[in-house]
């Protein structure tokens, strides 16, 4: 059966680009995010640390190999570092200020460095989505920064007591949206949560089908490796590219 067509919540549905255009290039460098600009993302997706002399980093598995051994990043300062690891403020340096940015935050101690980084570089906070898979630091993020985009982080066979609940809860701490894997999404499920206020976001979406299928059921935010198929399926659907609806 054909996906029913749903309006997303969010007037302006994000393209995020996952690790940058990280089916083209290698994922969370400067090369990848600025690849995925030029495609025509208008949202950029990382994961982020802290090191040791409280810079926030851009990597996905947050440790390194010194002589031989891997280390966490959290016991090295930036200059021990790869130069393909870069901080938050060179991508924002890089790439500019223009796109959406979703940040999965894998150790708790950079939430708040970070939200301090976007602050001094002086970016648009309600632009930047931060994102966290444990629902008691969802809230505990929500609490300490009211300014920013709050994410739950979460799959459906996580939530004991069912989207519902889950929705409701995350309305009345006024966490912003709910992302889960694309599988986890029905349309009758994006219209549950956007029942509540809710965002509904959907990740590991790589083929064009998928990708229209997700937007046809109200997806407010796409996360795709593969920016070319994601940027050319929203211009489809959407008759304009991701930068252009939003510019």
């Amino acid at each position: 059966m054909a996906q029913q067509q749903i309006p997303a919540l969010l007037e302006h549905p994000i393209a995020f680009a996952h690790r940058g255009a990280r089916a083209h290039a290698p994922e969370n460098t400067l090369e990848a995010f600025q690849l995925a600009i030029r495609l025509g993302a208008n949202g950029l997706e990382t994961d982020a640390w802290i090191t040791k002399d409280h810079e926030v980093v851009l990597d996905h598995d947050g440790t390194v190999r010194v002589r031989g051994f891997r280390r966490p990043m959290a016991e090295l300062n930036r200059s021990q570092l790869p130069s393909h690891i870069p901080t938050l403020a060179e991508l924002w340096q890089s790439c500019g200020m223009s796109h959406d940015l979703s940040v999965d935050i894998k150790d708790d101690a950079a939430t708040d460095v970070l939200v301090r980084v976007a602050q001094e570089s002086r970016f648009d906070l309600r632009k930047l989505w931060v994102c966290h898979h444990r629902h008691d630091e969802v809230l505990s993020i929500r609490k300490r920064h009211e300014e920013i985009r709050v994410v739950d982080s979460t799959r459906l066979n996580r939530l004991k007591n069912g989207l519902e609940m889950r929705s409701s809860e995350n309305a009345q701490a006024g966490v912003d949206a709910i992302n889960m894997h694309f599988t986890d999404w029905t349309g009758g499920s994006v219209t549950l949560a956007h029942r509540f206020g809710v965002l509904a976001f959907g990740w590991d979406i790589q083929f064009a089908h998928q990708l229209e299928n997700s937007l046809k059921m109200g997806l407010d935010a796409v996360y795709s490796d593969h920016v070319d198929r994601m940027v050319d399926t929203y211009r489809d659907y959407y008759g304009r590219t991701p930068q252009t609806i939003t510019s």
